[in-house]
């Protein structure tokens, strides 16, 4: 009698242990960029419990200047990834078939930040200023606006000098450019702080410009959406993020805390994150996660009308989003 409640005893643990195991199914995302309020409904649905309710244990990778997540999940680093529409669409036009499959973000927080005592009033004015761009995909919006314009990106009186911006706003602060590019939720902030104040700024955001584009969606790769298993375990993660990003917008200053208790290098700070955190929660407000059509065929209208010698893309894409993942997270 003993030998066999000892037995199924055995059974059962192994059953749970079996469980167990299923039940916590991996992912790993790779952010575009350092930890911080950008990501925040990720690392809040990983610290609230959203996706270990769901069966998944998730790995979040951060970003860094040196660090591009369409390589990273092209090379098998990433089950899927956080990055910029153009880049994104940039890189299947290359050979890399990234699809969207989710779009957290409903607007584009990019803008380009210019001192007044420049004499900036308007786009119209940009003609033989410096303006400080990102690149490593993040130029591909500033590319097309320029187009639009039909300011060459050369330099010259009747054309723009591109600064290549680091990730930082020094080049307004020490006046090496005019403008410099910004995000409402981070360097506009840092402008700011370095004691430049509003009054002293003038700002022209990309979405009031007619030329925004759609930042942070969530991509994986093509071929893997043909798994059934997989769309399964993305639609789980899609669910759960939606729900941390929920969670941050109603509980901005405890979303900003779990940033902070995520942040291995200790370079954030508390007040940064909250300002952060209640810029981009203007971001994702509107967005139930599922992409919205018409703002992906805006989108690819704008990086079609940059044209120039390098552009974004050249084609109408195809098979570039779905809405596979989030029908299938009961998001409509």
């Amino acid at each position: 009698m003993k030998k066999l409640m000892i037995g199924a005893l055995a059974i059962a643990a192994g059953l749970m242990t079996s469980v167990s195991a299923h039940a916590a199914d991996p992912v790993t995302l790779q952010l575009k960029w350092v930890t911080q309020a950008q990501f925040a409904g990720y690392y809040v649905a990983k610290e609230k419990g959203f996706y270990e309710a769901e069966g998944l244990d998730v790995t979040i990778k951060p970003g860094g200047p040196d660090i591009a997540p369409e390589q990273v999940i092209a090379g098998g680093g990433a089950d899927i990834i956080t990055t910029w529409m153009p880049a994104a669409l940039a890189s299947r036009e290359k050979g890399v078939p990234l699809v969207n499959i989710a779009q957290p973000y409903k607007k584009s927080g990019m803008m380009l930040t210019c001192r007044k005592d420049t004499g900036i009033k308007s786009p119209d004015d940009f003609k033989g200023k410096t303006l400080g761009v990102w690149f490593y995909g993040n130029e591909y919006p500033f590319l097309a606006w320029m187009a639009k314009l039909g300011l060459s990106t050369e330099g010259g009186p009747n054309g723009v000098t591109v600064l290549k911006q680091g990730f930082n706003v020094d080049p307004l602060i020490q006046k090496q450019a005019d403008c410099i590019s910004t995000m409402t939720y981070n360097e506009f902030g840092q402008v700011l702080d370095a004691g430049i104040p509003e009054s002293e700024l003038i700002v022209f955001k990309y979405e009031d410009q007619g030329v925004a584009t759609l930042e942070d969606g969530l991509y994986v790769m093509e071929d893997k959406l043909k798994d059934p298993a997989f769309v399964e375990k993305m639609a789980k993660f899609v669910r759960a993020s939606m729900k941390g990003w929920d969670y941050a917008r109603a509980n901005t200053d405890e979303a900003a805390k779990i940033v902070l208790e995520n942040d291995e290098t200790g370079a954030q700070t508390e007040a940064h994150q909250k300002f952060m955190m209640g810029e981009v929660n203007k971001l994702t407000e509107g967005s139930n996660g599922k992409l919205d059509e018409a703002d992906y065929t805006r989108t690819v209208k704008t990086l079609l009308s940059a044209g120039g010698e390098a552009p974004v893309i050249t084609k109408e894409p195809t098979g570039a989003w779905t809405h596979a993942v989030t029908d299938a997270a009961g998001l409509k």
